[in-house]
């Protein structure tokens, strides 16, 4: 007896996924390929179609398509309303060209959002009701289940907290000087690097390497990284204040650096925060690692499926 299953998409700016899941998280088919953006819409929507023919294998009960992308979007009616990283998606109606060419229930996430569902349901967010997941990489945002529901907000921009300007200056992200995502990003931290040591970074640095450099005891990095810490001490203080949350989960590069950027942001989150606040709420590293990207995607599907 087939087992029944839904179809993942995770559209990014680099690479695009396909996989077939079950409700409980088994990765069952996989396929992934370019985005190449500067292709336009059409030409990569023909991809994802084929790829997702290819998953819907001979028999596969398949309830659903569900799928993870960057904003802003409409996400209930599944319209893209120009994600940076996919420029010239302005106002396509996703959810509505995917159900014309499969005839399923399509559903739509931020993939912030979904990042956060999918801890929530499988990772390191299982079993609390209140968390707040970071997505630590080209940019900064969060995703939000407060009493174990998905917070969107108002117009579906409810977790953007890579905005707040967290200092009068620093590293240009998101619009704006001193903003969180400046301090904290990936860019955010390369550009922090040049601007802290001109002429001993190159252009370009990566948080990776920075880590690299600091390990082996180099303090510029070190200097380079404790700046970037104090800063996200302060965000993470400002979000425990605000919500309240049981777990703050980073992914991304929080994940990957977590004891040269996490660990000492969070000493700057003890000073900042309500004592209440920050007895209440850990600062854990995703628990899903590099395969959340799959397990998200299918997770529109399974938070709006169920019952609430």
């Amino acid at each position: 007896m087939n087992i029944p299953s839904l179809i993942g998409i995770d559209i990014g700016g680099t690479k695009t996924a396909v996989v077939r899941g079950t409700h409980e998280g088994a990765i069952l088919w996989r396929r992934q390929f370019p985005t190449d953006p500067g292709r336009g819409f059409r030409p990569t929507f023909d991809q994802i179609c084929s790829v997702v023919q290819e998953a819907r294998t001979p028999g596969a009960d398949i309830e659903a398509l569900s799928v993870s992308i960057g904003g802003p979007l409409d996400i209930l009616e599944g319209i893209i309303q120009g994600p940076p990283n996919l420029p010239g998606w302005m106002d396509i109606p996703l959810k509505q060209l995917l159900q014309e060419r499969f005839g399923l229930p399509v559903f739509i996430e931020h993939d912030g959002n979904a990042g956060a569902l999918a801890e929530f349901f499988f990772g390191s967010g299982r079993g609390f009701k209140n968390i707040v997941f970071l997505t630590m990489g080209t940019g900064f945002g969060a995703g939000l289940i407060l009493d174990g529901r998905l917070y969107r907000g108002t117009s579906d921009v409810a977790g953007e907290v890579g905005h707040i300007r967290i200092a009068e200056d620093g590293p240009d992200a998101y619009g704006k000087a001193g903003s969180l995502e400046g301090f904290a990003s990936g860019p955010g931290i390369s550009k922090l690097a040049l601007s802290m040591f001109p002429g001993l970074f190159l252009q370009g640095v990566t948080p990776a390497e920075l880590s690299e450099r600091a390990r082996r005891g180099e303090e510029e990095a070190q200097a380079v990284l404790n700046r970037a810490a104090l800063y996200l001490g302060r965000g993470l203080a400002m979000i425990a204040d605000m919500l309240n949350p049981q777990r703050i989960i980073v992914g991304g590069i929080g994940m990957r650096m977590f004891d040269l950027l996490v660990q000492p942001a969070v000493q700057v989150f003890r000073a900042e925060a309500l004592p209440k606040a920050f007895d209440a709420c850990a600062v854990v590293p995703a628990q899903l690692g590099e395969s959340i990207g799959d397990l998200a995607s299918l997770c529109a599907a399974l938070d709006q499926m169920r019952p609430h």
